[in-house]
């Protein structure tokens, strides 16, 4: 999955890649890791050590992995169906850094 990066990360296809919840205010989420499987408008689907987790977006810090970066998103960030993130997520994206 080349061309993700820290800036562009809100527009890219979030499925296969590897996450961990770094922050949420649902406790119960923090520090879990897998890898996405599926994704609706508020939710992602985790394929975890202890089977499959969904995740509430918009409450939750996530670290995406690829290519060996660790990419830093808010959920607010990306709390929209996939198929409509590349228009909606375009004011995220405008004010992410590389």
């Amino acid at each position: 999955m080349s061309g993700i990066n820290n800036r562009n990360i809100v527009l890219h296809e979030l499925i296969g890649l590897e996450v961990d919840v770094v922050n949420s205010s649902d406790h119960d989420q923090i520090g879990i890791h897998g890898t996405v499987i599926d994704e609706t408008k508020h939710t992602l689907s985790v394929r975890t050590a202890e089977g499959i987790k969904r995740l509430v977006k918009k409450v939750s810090t996530f670290r995406f992995v690829s290519g060996g970066k660790d990419l830093i998103v808010e959920g607010k960030e990306i709390d929209f169906r996939p198929h409509e993130r590349l228009e909606k997520s375009l004011k995220f994206y405008k004010k992410r850094k590389l």
